[in-house]
């Protein structure tokens, strides 16, 4: 079997491309200034070229609140040409399975707890990251509907809050985990005796390490076949207070923790339900601490 990865060097792409055996399968991944995503007559005709039978969608633009809500226009615009582009390619190029990546911001903003995959579309999205997660739902309605249409084995999981190793640090752009183990860090090096964080601290909020979820995706890859896209998600909720104190610790930060109520808390609660994927056999290995403790030394041995 011939396996493309697109978006190979972020946190999702690396973490499949080492897990998946590269004795059973020809992995095949390309470079962003020989392949543009963007470019749809490009990508066309690579995939045309090679003739794969499998493509692992990681591609995206992706970034935490602040990048979210700033650059709106881009997240949007972005992440649908380069979705459009490898669904269609993939259909002209008679790909055999495709495997798109999307994420539980898809979901309502007030959904019932914990959030099931028929939950989709039923009331409005969190307004901060509204582009991204609309690109995504188009993303999961093309593989949807080309399923229907042709026939394509075009499939869709949902994860939830990620972090690892290999994810971005930049505190412009990142998500919540590398930003606190960043901010974190700095303000230690700093010895400063208190550090602002955003919220109220109540907030709450699921997280999956990367790994667990390359083994999902893996598992997803042989075994799942369905048109109905799937949620993949640790179960395990913790308040942003918890985290707070749990980087705090992993870190070993003295200072005091203040909490900057005019910030935004983004959604209360959002726990997905893996029911599904539990169900066929999937479940994850990594404890949160544990987790954040790779991540963290991953970071410290990667600064520059």
């Amino acid at each position: 079997m011939k396996i493309f990865i697109a978006g190979h060097k972020g946190m999702v792409g690396s973490a499949i491309l080492k897990k998946i055996d590269k004795t059973k399968f020809q992995i095949y991944t390309v470079e962003k200034n020989i392949l543009n995503f963007l470019d749809q007559t490009r990508v066309f005709e690579y995939f045309c070229i090679h003739n794969f039978d499998l493509i692992i969608d990681c591609a995206a633009k992706v970034g935490g609140i602040h990048s979210n809500n700033t650059y709106r226009a881009d997240f949007i615009y972005q992440n649908l040409q380069i979705q459009n582009n490898l669904i269609h390619s993939s259909y002209l190029s008679k790909v055999k399975k495709f495997l798109f990546l999307g994420s539980s911001c898809i979901y309502p903003k007030f959904a019932e707890q914990p959030i099931k995959e028929e939950y989709l579309l039923t009331s409005p999205l969190e307004y901060t990251n509204e582009p991204y997660a609309i690109a995504k739902i188009a993303g999961i309605k093309m593989c949807e509907n080309y399923y229907k249409q042709y026939g394509c084995n075009f499939i869709s999981v949902m994860p939830c809050n990620l972090y690892g190793p290999n994810d971005c640090f930049d505190l412009e752009k990142c998500h919540v985990i590398p930003a606190l183990l960043t901010k974190f860090h700095i303000t230690k090096l700093k010895n400063d005796t208190k550090i602002s964080v955003w919220g109220t601290g109540i907030a709450r909020r699921e997280f999956l390490y990367v790994d667990d979820l390359s083994e999902a995706l893996y598992f997803v890859m042989q075994t799942y076949n369905k048109n109905e896209f799937i949620n993949i998600g640790s179960g395990y909720e913790i308040t942003m207070k918890e985290l707070f104190n749990t980087i705090s610790d992993v870190v070993e930060y003295k200072g005091n923790i203040e909490f900057d109520t005019s910030k935004p808390d983004g959604t209360i609660s959002k726990l997905i339900d893996s029911t599904r994927i539990n169900e066929l056999g999937w479940k994850p290995n990594t404890s949160l601490r544990d987790g954040i403790k790779t991540t963290y030394n991953w970071y410290i041995s990667n600064l520059s």
